[in-house]
């Protein structure tokens, strides 16, 4: 069956109801007309007005029905069809241009169709120059991880591999636990790696480890990656030479000295022994040699020996692998090592830098832990760094009695199996230069165990992890015109803008008011750079009114310290330098920052985003930045509008949307925003 309507369309309903009320209208003045006609008849210009008068009601209906129609309802629906068009298809012809009361959006229904046409083409070749891009990156990647030498695996929270490179490969060839997704446990089954994997800091603090692999010890150094679901980093460092180098050949050497010395003693008692068989009878020229050979190469012996002896303590004071550590993550890491045990270690006083062995010095530490456990009854001791003149000293305090020098060398006799070569307490104490001891506190009731690290000049505490820079790069700033172009003739899109904002004691610039905060930030090459901000605060040398602390929030308390105006605005200049300024009713902010007396000019362009905007949309209603904001769908964090910084962002946010409709009219330079801009100002002014 066909489908039956209901009634006509709405379109032609609503013509209907116009133009029966239009007749309804008429019909009524004319029979109003002929009643009065008759009843009072008038003569001449007198009959001619009553009877338009009463026509005039049902013409006028019919005359703003059809102005509406003509200048309204018909540019709609044309809008309408040419929209729908537009989304079926963007190439689809351009029958039905804006007309009529809209008239004005032509500019920028011709601009969203060629920036849908653009737009599309350009999406249709980002597809391959996207799969392009990612295949050349990843080309670059694997050839990076062929050629970097050291091994490097990235496994995620489940310890699955998901990268290796061929340093890795090669480190542990013929190792069937080396594959994509399997188990990291396979390749390196260490208890110790584990534990270390699962107190692994989430914002990529690095902990070190070592670990056995075969017959080779590797030094694995672990990281979270930031941000990511998990994923850990490992980087592989073979130690074992080094280990065997420093607890081997080394230490054979350092137990070769006493032995050494012993014989340069022999040596001299000996050359002493025939200087006094030479006294005590007569003596031959052979016997006066042999003297002579003796005392001098004794002599020589012993210099040889102390030379020996100094050398090898250069090289164990310069290690390579004695880095800078902070004392507070060396503490952190003892306990998160001892964190199953109930063993706990409370910095105090306050942290300092040293030079030393990570990995050694944390088993040697935890190995000093365990021995302690058995003469100490605590489970939760102190550490405090002491500052001397070249050295730093690391201290474990209790409460008792110090150990006796029976304890520690028993103490420092002990092997640490967990490193390579299990070395002794006394040769990881040795590769530093140090010893250990222990003292009573002058309380009476603490001791403590004392052992002297290398110092480090460096002062103050690590650096906080910055967050990384929204923006690190640009290179299409290298295709901007030369700074020294002429500045009206430059496109909008190559401006370098300085959007800036104040904050005042109120209102009254002219009678007293001044600056209690600047904020500003830079578009580059059509960026908001949020990183690059000016925001300072600004002593006004006068109360801050409440009423003007209930718009910012800025209390006399909070610019107590800050710099005068006088201080602020050179700065404020210099953030600024070849810039043009932008600003929201840029007057008032004009007025506020070139106070009488100032002495700081700023010549430079300065672009209004009220004055734009009312350019732009003159028959519409609401430039403030509040409405310019919503109508533009800028996002405003909370707590950031009222303040400069935060009104700054917004005004530079309102350029960036201002600038296609600028140029969708054509106004494509400085000097034509500036007499569009102008145009607006003096329209304003002539209206106040």
């Amino acid at each position: 069956m066909a489908r039956r309507y209901k009634g006509l369309p709405k379109r032609q309903r609503l013509v209907g109801l116009w133009l029966l009320l239009s007749g309804i209208s008429l019909f009524g003045g004319a029979v109003f007309a002929t009643w009065l006609d008759s009843l009072f008849t008038p003569q001449g210009i007198a009959r001619w007005v009553l009877w338009l008068g009463c026509f005039s009601g049902g013409a006028t209906i019919f005359l703003v029905g059809l102005l509406l129609e003509r200048q309204l309802f018909t540019p709609l629906r044309h809008l309408q069809v040419q929209l729908a068009r537009l989304v079926a298809n963007p190439d689809a012809r351009d029958d039905y241009p804006p007309e009529g009361w809209l008239k004005s959006l032509g500019p920028d229904l011709t601009r969203i169709r060629e920036a849908w046409r653009t737009d599309r083409g350009l999406l249709a070749t980002a597809h391959a120059d996207g799969a392009r891009s990612a295949a050349r990156i990843r080309q670059e990647l694997e050839t990076l991880l062929q050629v970097l030498e050291t091994p490097l695996l990235l496994c995620d929270h489940h310890r699955r591999l998901l990268l290796f490179n061929h340093a890795a490969e090669t480190l542990f060839e013929d190792h069937n636990g080396l594959g994509l997704g399997k188990r990291l446990d396979a390749l390196l089954p260490v208890a110790s790696l584990h534990d270390a994997l699962a107190q692994i800091p989430d914002d990529g603090t690095p902990r070190e480890v070592l670990v056995p692999c075969d017959e080779r010890w590797l030094r694995a150094v672990l990281r979270r990656v930031p941000g990511s679901n998990g994923e850990t980093l490992l980087t592989l460092t073979d130690t074992t030479a080094s280990w065997t180098s420093e607890m081997g050949v080394r230490t054979e050497l350092v137990d070769t000295l006493p032995l050494l010395r012993r014989h340069s003693a022999g040596l001299t008692s000996s050359a002493d022994a025939l200087t006094q068989l030479r006294h005590g009878s007569a003596s031959g020229e052979l016997q006066q040699r042999l003297e002579r050979v003796v005392a001098e190469e004794s002599q020589a012996l012993g210099e040889g020996i102390e030379r020996l002896s100094k050398l090898i303590d250069e090289m164990q004071r310069q290690g390579e692998r004695l880095a800078p550590l902070w004392s507070n993550d060396l503490w952190n890491a003892l306990n998160d090592y001892h964190a199953c045990e109930g063993r706990h270690v409370v910095p105090i006083g306050m942290p300092a830098w040293l030079k030393g062995d990570a990995t050694g010095l944390l088993v040697l530490l935890a190995s000093l832990l365990e021995y302690l456990a058995r003469h100490v009854d605590q489970t939760e001791l102190e550490g405090e760094v002491c500052l001397g003149n070249k050295r730093v000293y690391l201290d474990l305090i209790w409460r008792g009695e110090p150990l006796g020098e029976r304890a520690l060398a028993e103490w420092q006799d002990q092997r640490l199996e967990s490193l390579p070569l299990a070395p002794r307490v006394a040769d990881v104490l040795r590769q530093h230069a140090s010893d250990a001891w222990s003292l009573a506190d002058p309380d009476g009731e603490h001791a403590r165990l004392r052992l002297p690290l290398p110092a480090m000049d460096r002062v103050g505490a690590p650096r906080a992890k910055l967050p990384p820079r929204p923006e690190f790069h640009d290179f299409g700033i290298a295709e901007l015109p030369p700074p020294d172009a002429e500045l009206a003739a430059r496109s909008l899109r190559s401006l370098e803008v300085v959007a800036f904002d104040t904050e005042t004691t109120g209102l009254e610039l002219r009678r007293g008011d001044t600056v209690i905060s600047i904020g500003a930030c830079r578009v580059v090459n059509q960026r908001l750079l949020a990183s690059d901000t000016f925001d300072i605060r600004v002593d006004p040398g006068r109360p801050i009114p409440p009423a003007s602390t209930a718009i910012h929030g800025l209390r006399d308390a909070d610019v107590a310290g800050a710099p005068p105006l006088a201080v602020a605005l050179p700065r404020f200049r210099d953030y600024i330098g070849d810039a043009v300024i932008l600003a929201h009713n840029a007057a008032f902010d004009l007025l506020a920052i070139q106070p009488p007396g100032g002495g700081i000019e700023f010549d430079m362009p300065v672009l209004d985003t009220l004055l734009l905007s009312r350019a732009l949309d003159e028959a519409i209603d609401g430039h403030d930045l509040d409405t310019l904001a919503e109508r533009y769908g800028l996002t405003v964090p909370p707590g950031a509008r009222h303040t400069a910084l935060g009104d700054a962002r917004v005004t530079a946010e309102l350029w960036l949307s201002l600038l296609p409709r600028l140029e969708a009219r054509g106004i494509d330079t400085l000097q034509d925003v500036l007499l569009l801009q102008a145009s607006a100002f003096d329209k304003e002014d002539a209206s106040a």
